[in-house]
């Protein structure tokens, strides 16, 4: 993965989807992300109803490190991780009762937000 920047995220027209929306923008060619693995990913993330970013590694310029399946981040990104090779760049739409839901951990997030994440995959390890 070269050099890589921080992405800007167009909106998607419409309807926020009810379900887990995954679109690969770049497909990488290193190890898939499989549960148990740990990732290192850099990632921005906007709510689909404003387009507006409230949180984004990339302006800390650190990438930020978890298990895939563990547990430790909300399901729509365990999900959402789920296959994508190193090297990757994905766009994740999450709906809210995989998301945050009603529990917003922030006031940049309304409550019951429906997510943009779009993440790039550094590196996996087992």
């Amino acid at each position: 993965m070269s050099e890589l920047t921080k992405p800007e995220i167009d909106l998607p027209e419409g309807d926020p989807p009810t379900e887990l929306t995954i679109r690969d923008l770049i497909v990488g060619d290193g190890a898939e992300a499989k549960p148990g693995n740990v990732v290192r990913v850099h990632y921005v993330g906007v709510t689909f109803a404003s387009g507006k970013e409230f949180d984004a590694s990339w302006d800390r310029d650190q990438p930020f490190k978890f298990a895939v399946g563990g547990g430790r981040v909300i399901k729509g990104w365990d999900r959402g991780i789920r296959g994508m090779k190193a090297g990757g760049r994905r766009e994740i739409i999450i709906p809210p009762r995989l998301g945050y839901g009603n529990q917003s951990p922030s006031s940049l997030i309304p409550a019951g937000s429906t997510l943009i994440f779009v993440v790039d995959l550094l590196s996996v390890t087992a």
